[in-house]
């Protein structure tokens, strides 16, 4: 069915009728636009106007399709003709009609990803759930936008548009996870404690600890080497006070103030506010914290703190020998001397210019032992 040919005859027989576009759409009740669209070759009239059109032209619906006054003598042929190609021509609209209306079901499926993704919480129930029906019903448009043949390949190309976009969405939660040190969106098992929460997901386990509290912090474990029997654990905020953090402000002299301050800010205790002097003379470091001591005396989160930001800074500045904290409610000396005599394997810590692992060892793990706290607390420092 050429729409070209029958447009311009639609056109030819209108102007015998004297009628302008806008008297013909009026006749028909539509607008002049679908009469302009029709003669430009876009689109043909619909079957239930058809009638009408070709009374008010005096054509018959056969020289309408045929695009030209059909000659008696083949007008049968014609006919049967016109009939083919109308049913060719409804069958591939209604197949534009469906590839379109598939298109649009795939990018929904696309936006709800995209909704889930961005509005939802990592650890939201809705958010993994909505990701999964948007994939889904992508999944569906894009099956039925493919007219591919056998149906075997058919099957293979959807299962494997499947495949791409969740593996996609796995690597995008991975990223997000490493980047923000947030909760996987696609965990697959969640195990909790008193003090972890520990969500597997396909690339990774993901241990968030002290959750809920200011030093909250996340571990994310690619080689799945940890459980949660053995994951460290800190009373702090490991990613702001561990040793892979802290160790880039390690200095030999106390006397570089915007060195010694960054330090002092990644230790616990700083989240309250402080303020420091140096005397650069006696090599003596004097730490104000904005806070009364017995007011974060908790399960020894005093003791905890001010023993493991002594061996930190003992151990990252050099030179200092001597530091003293002070509350609202107390004031806390310590010496070098006294921590490389009485804390155990201090030297071990600063060997090989810090060696992380003991660090981790004989301070971070130790933090944790209540008993050891209270005794090495009370041997260290002057109160």
């Amino acid at each position: 069915m050429n729409q070209e040919k029958i447009g311009k005859f639609i056109a030819t027989c209108r102007k015998k009728q004297n009628l302008t576009q806008e008297e013909l759409a009026n006749n028909l009740g539509i607008t002049s636009k679908a009469v302009s669209k029709w003669e430009c070759g876009k689109g043909l009239p619909d079957a239930s106007i058809m009638l009408d059109l070709c009374q008010i032209l005096n054509i018959t619906v056969n020289d309408l399709l045929s695009g030209e006054i059909v000659d008696k003598s083949s007008y049968q042929k014609k006919l049967e003709e016109n009939i083919i190609d109308t049913i060719d021509y409804s069958n591939k609209k209604v197949s534009q009609k469906n590839k379109l209306i598939f298109k649009m079901l795939m990018l929904f499926g696309l936006i709800l990803i995209f909704i889930a993704f961005t509005i939802y919480p990592s650890e939201s129930s809705w958010g993994k759930v909505l990701s999964i029906t948007g994939l889904i019903i992508s999944t569906i448009g894009f099956a039925n936008i493919n007219k591919i043949k056998p149906l075997i390949k058919r099957l293979f190309l959807s299962i494997s548009y499947f495949i791409i976009i969740f593996t996609l969405l796995i690597f995008i939660d991975y990223s997000n996870v490493s980047l923000n040190k947030v909760p996987p969106r696609f965990s697959y098992l969640i195990e909790t404690t008193d003090k972890i929460i520990m969500y597997k997901s396909p690339l990774c386990n993901v241990y968030r600890l002290n959750r809920n509290t200011k030093n909250e912090y996340y571990i994310i474990d690619t080689k799945k080497i940890y459980t949660i029997n053995n994951i460290p654990i800190s009373p702090f905020n490991r990613d702001k006070s561990g040793i892979d953090n802290i160790i880039k402000y390690k200095n030999k002299y106390v006397g570089n103030n915007s060195n010694t301050n960054n330090l002092i800010n990644n230790l616990p205790l700083s989240e309250y506010g402080y303020v420091i002097e140096i005397n650069s003379t006696n090599l003596e470091l004097t730490i104000h914290y904005h806070i009364t001591d017995w007011y974060i005396n908790n399960n020894y989160y005093l003791e905890k703190s001010l023993l493991y930001n002594t061996v930190s800074l003992f151990a990252l500045i050099d030179n200092i020998n001597k530091i003293t904290f002070t509350f609202s409610g107390n004031t806390y000396t310590v010496t070098k001397t006294q921590v490389q005599e009485l804390y155990p394997n201090f030297n071990d810590i600063i060997s090989d210019n810090i060696n992380k692992n003991n660090f981790n060892k004989y301070l971070e793990n130790k933090i944790n032992n209540n008993s050891f706290i209270e005794y090495i607390f009370k041997k260290i420092f002057i109160n």
